[in-house]
C-alpha cells in the first residue's frame, strides 16, 4: 500500500512539474532551443522538357545541368538545403551549404550518364577546392572531379548519382593562386610545387594576360616559410611561354589537370575510403598528444604493446647524459661495442658508424652519430664509457621510463635491435615529453646531418637523418624533436614533436607502418590534424 502511494505521489509531482515547465517556457522564463529548418525546392520535369534539356536552379546556389539524354522519363527533382548537423572531413573547410538532390522517379536516370553540377561557394580564397559527396556506407566524403572558377566564386563538377548530399570544401594548405617565379634547370614545361606530388600536371595561367602553360611537377619548392605568397616556381622555358623573363615574379592561377597519388594511394590527401572526421591511419598504432594539456587528441591502438625499434635510443641517450659526461672527452672505439649488435642482426643489416677498433673520437661525435644516424654501435660505445655496467645501464633505462609513467615499456638492450624491446604509442608520447627536456637530445634529434673526423686517423664521417620531415621549415609550426626506427618485427616507427603558434608542444607517434613513405605521410597527416585540433 505504501509502495502504491509513492508511485501515485511521484506521478502527481511529475505531472505538476511538467505542467509548470510548459507554463514557464511559454512565458520565456526557460530558454528554448532554436531549430533551423531545412529549405526545400522541387520541380517536376515532364517528357517534353527533358527531351529539350533543362537546368534545375535551386536557391541561386546550385544548378543541375540536365542536357538532352540525361533523363529517360519524367520525374520530380527535389533539392534540399540541409541545416542538420553532419560529420565533416577534418582536413578541409566547408565553404558552401550542404545540398541534397534527388530524382524522385528512380527509373528516370541511368547513372552511367554523368551530368554537370554548378555550385556557388561563399568565400573567396586561394585554396584547392573540390565538390565532395557524402558516402553514408563509409561515413566519409568522397571528392568529385572539380573545376574552380574563382573570379565567379563557383565550381563545376561531374556526377553520376540520382541522389547525393554534396558540398564544396577547400584545402587551404594547397595554393591555387599566388605568385610564380622561374628557375633554370631541366629546360622544359616543368615546375616545382610544395602542394602537388611529382608527376602531377598543372595548368598555370598568368592573371595579367590570361596566357597559360601546362607543366609537370618534377621538384619540390618553393619554401613557403621564406616565400609565403609563392604558389609555384616554373622552369625558365615554361615561364617564358606566359611572361617575359624580366618580369621575375607574376601572379598566377593554378588548375590541377592530373594529381598523381602519393606512395600510399592518397590523391590530394584523400584515401580510397574518402575523407572522414578523423585521419585514416593504416599504421598499427598511433597517438597525438598535447604535452601542455596532457590531452590525447587522436589515438589508434595507443595502449597496445609492440616493438619500438630505434626509438629505444632516445631513452638510452637520456640515461647516458644523466651520467654528466664531458662531450669534448676523446674516447676509443672497441670492436666489442658492435658485437653486441650482432646478437640481433647480421653486420650488413644494421645502421652503424663505420669505424675500426682503436679509432678515437669525442663523446659528442658518438652522441650525434647515435641520434642523427641512428648508429647502433655508437650507442653501445656510450654505454661502455658511461661508467655503468651494461646490465645496470639497461636496468636504469627501465626504471627511468617507469618513473615517467610509461608502465607498458620494457627494454632488454639499449639500441632497439631486439624485438623484445616494447612500448605503446601512448607510453612513448610520455617518454618523448621527458627526454626532450635535455637540449642536447632535442638539438641532435632534429639535425638533418652530422659530420666529423676521427681524432687519430682523421677519417671523415657523415651521418644522415632519414626523417625527411625535418628538412623543411614551416610557417605554422617548428619541429622540436624526432626519431625514426625500423625493425622487421616493428616495421617503420616514427616520432615527431612540434611546437605550434600557441607554443604548445605536440607529440605524434606512429608505430608499425608498412613502408617508410606511409610512415612519413601518416605522421605528417597526424601533425596537420594536431595543429588543426589545437587551434
Amino acid at each position: 500500500m505504501i509502495y502504491k502511494n509513492r508511485i501515485f505521489l511521484g506521478v502527481f509531482f511529475a505531472v505538476l512539474f511538467f505542467s509548470s515547465y510548459i507554463a514557464f517556457a511559454s512565458e520565456g522564463i526557460f530558454p528554448t532551443k532554436t531549430v533551423i529548418e531545412n529549405r526545400e525546392y522541387s520541380i517536376r520535369l515532364d517528357k517534353e522538357t527533358i527531351a529539350k534539356g533543362y537546368t534545375v536552379t535551386a536557391f541561386d546556389k546550385l544548378k543541375l545541368s540536365l542536357v538532352p539524354g540525361i533523363l529517360d522519363e519524367a520525374t520530380p527533382v527535389e533539392v534540399i538545403e540541409l541545416k542538420e548537423e553532419m560529420p565533416l572531413p577534418w582536413k578541409f573547410e566547408k565553404i558552401s551549404e550542404i545540398f541534397q538532390f534527388e530524382f524522385k522517379n528512380k527509373q528516370a536516370y541511368d547513372n552511367h550518364k554523368p551530368f554537370y553540377i554548378e555550385f556557388h561557394y561563399d568565400e573567396l580564397n586561394g585554396g584547392y577546392k573540390q565538390v565532395f559527396f557524402y558516402d553514408k556506407n563509409f561515413s566519409s566524403w568522397r571528392p568529385l572531379p572539380t573545376k574552380d572558377y574563382p573570379e565567379e566564386k563557383f565550381v563545376r563538377s561531374l556526377i553520376h548519382l540520382p541522389y547525393a548530399r554534396i558540398a564544396v570544401f577547400t584545402d587551404n594548405t594547397k595554393m591555387t593562386s599566388g605568385e610564380a617565379s622561374w628557375y633554370a634547370y631541366k629546360g622544359g614545361n616543368f615546375a616545382a610545387s610544395p602542394d602537388f606530388p611529382k608527376g602531377s600536371v598543372l595548368r598555370v595561367t598568368n592573371l595579367y594576360n590570361d596566357k597559360y602553360v601546362d607543366v609537370t611537377v618534377n621538384d619540390y619548392g618553393p619554401d613557403r616559410s621564406l616565400f609565403p605568397k609563392r604558389a609555384i616556381d616554373l622552369d625558365k622555358l615554361a615561364f617564358a611561354e606566359i611572361s617575359p623573363l624580366g618580369a621575375g615574379i607574376i601572379d598566377v592561377r593554378i588548375e590541377p589537370l592530373k594529381i598523381v597519388p602519393d606512395d600510399d594511394g592518397r590523391v590530394a590527401g584523400v584515401s580510397a575510403a574518402g575523407a572522414g572526421e578523423l585521419p585514416d591511419i593504416s599504421s598499427r598504432a598511433a597517438v597525438v598528444y598535447n604535452e601542455e594539456s596532457d590531452e590525447v587528441l587522436f589515438a589508434k591502438d595507443a595502449t597496445t604493446t609492440m616493438p619500438l625499434a630505434s626509438l629505444t635510443k632516445l631513452v638510452a641517450m637520456k640515461v647516458f647524459l644523466e651520467t654528466k659526461p664531458s662531450l669534448n672527452e676523446v674516447v676509443e672505439y672497441k670492436y666489442q661495442d658492435e658485437k653486441y649488435n650482432y646478437e640481433w642482426a647480421e653486420p650488413w643489416e644494421i645502421a652503424k658508424l663505420k669505424v675500426k677498433d682503436g679509432e678515437t673520437m669525442t663523446i659528442e661525435d658518438l652522441v650525434y652519430s647515435s641520434l642523427v644516424g641512428s648508429a647502433n654501435n655508437s650507442i653501445e660505445s656510450l654505454v661502455r664509457v658511461s661508467g655503468l655496467a651494461r646490465n645496470v645501464f639497461i636496468e636504469k633505462m627501465n626504471k627511468t621510463v617507469k618513473d615517467w609513467g610509461a608502465s607498458s615499456t620494457v627494454f632488454y638492450e639499449p639500441t632497439g635491435l631486439s624485438p623484445d624491446n616494447m612500448t605503446t604509442a601512448y607510453d612513448y608520447a610520455l617518454i618523448t615529453e621527458q627526454v626532450f627536456r635535455n637540449p642536447i637530445i632535442e638539438k641532435a634529434s632534429k639535425m638533418p646531418r652530422y659530420e666529423f673526423y676521427t681524432q687519430n686517423t682523421e677519417e671523415f664521417h657523415r651521418l644522415i637523418n632519414t626523417n625527411n620531415l625535418i628538412r623543411y621549415s614551416h610557417l605554422n609550426y617548428e619541429i622540436t624533436g624526432s626519431k625514426t626506427g625500423y625493425l622487421h618485427e616493428a616495421l617503420y616507427c616514427l616520432m615527431v614533436r612540434l611546437k605550434d603558434t600557441n607554443d604548445d608542444q605536440l607529440v605524434v607517434v606512429t608505430l608499425g607502418s608498412e613502408t617508410k613513405d606511409i610512415s612519413l605521410n601518416e605522421t605528417q597527416e597526424l601533425m596537420d590534424f594536431a595543429l588543426k585540433m589545437n587551434k
